[in-house]
């Protein structure tokens, strides 16, 4: 029987929470076009089989960036502290587009790691097929990786191949977490994760790093079964306000219907989702807020 840890990390927008949603099954972590959507270290567990005993406790990451606020260096840090504590790192890259200084910056962190690294390929459902054996070669003479492997986290093309070198290179040990385990983030996250996903989906390009949601209140559910929960969308500036509402409030209630909507999926039960939005100038320098947010020091 094998358990371990394995940490996703890579630039922003490579696919890694979206890869991390594949193996494990379910959706544990939001995910979007925008760059930087994860925010904190997210666990997924994935559970082997009685051909393949034991279990994969991911790490999906932060994307590793340049960062220009607090909140931006925190995110960097929790990806970096990974690269020393797991038992397996994969680095995820989208070979999708051309190779860059991102790219290679993330390749000289991995002189840190400590335990066997792989590289992960994504998106190659989106290049041309030609382009794909002379990548996967210059990445091999850049280093010596304990695996290679090109995948699509969208289609699932490779994606099986990948999780095969991952129980190759787990250490033998008992299970870390009971059978039904699947990910660490507590209701409240989920609930402010889901909004902040239909955020992004709705604003587009808009205010794709300006905005967080908080949960003010949360409150299980009654007698009647109805869950209610109480949110901020929080904004740097009081222009961005009228983007969140939108005519006549119009976009707020979109938001808010689609996250009441998967939220109600999620927890199997009727949902009140209120729905605020509040102007914080500074917020991603604001150590409380970082806190809120889980990105503490």
């Amino acid at each position: 029987m094998k358990a371990g840890y394995a940490s996703l990390i890579g630039r922003p927008n490579a696919g890694k929470s979206t890869l991390l949603n594949r193996i494990v099954g379910s959706k544990v972590a939001i995910v979007s076009d925008k760059p930087q959507t994860t925010r904190t270290r997210i666990l997924g567990v994935k559970h082997g089989s009685p051909e393949c005993p034991g279990q994969i406790v991911f790490v999906d990451t932060p994307g590793i960036h340049r960062p220009m606020h607090r909140m931006n260096v925190r995110m960097v840090d929790h990806a970096l502290e990974t690269i020393t504590q797991v038992d397996v790192l994969v680095v995820v890259l989208d070979a999708s587009i051309r190779t860059g200084k991102g790219d290679r910056f993330v390749l000289e962190l991995l002189d840190r790691a400590t335990a066997p690294v792989l590289l992960a390929l994504n998106k190659i459902d989106l290049m041309a097929k030609h382009r794909l054996l002379p990548l996967m070669d210059w990445y091999r003479q850049q280093r010596d990786f304990a695996g290679l492997v090109p995948i699509s986290a969208m289609t699932g093309d490779g994606v099986s191949d990948l999780e095969g070198e991952i129980w190759d290179h787990l250490p033998e040990g008992e299970p870390l977490f009971p059978a039904d385990y699947v990910t660490d983030q507590p209701e409240r996250t989920v609930v402010a994760e889901t909004v902040r996903e239909k955020l992004l989906r709705e604003t587009r390009a808009e205010l794709p790093f300006v905005s967080a949601v908080v949960v003010d209140r949360f409150e299980e559910a009654t007698e009647g079964g109805v869950m209610r929960f109480y949110c901020s969308i929080v904004v740097d500036r009081d222009t961005q306000k009228p983007i969140v509402l939108g005519r006549a409030g119009a976009r707020i209630k979109r938001i808010g219907s689609d996250a009441r909507q998967e939220l109600e999926r999620a927890f199997g039960a009727r949902v009140y989702l209120d729905l605020h939005v509040r102007v914080r100038p500074g917020w991603r320098e604001s150590e409380r807020m970082l806190r809120e947010l889980g990105l503490e020091r």
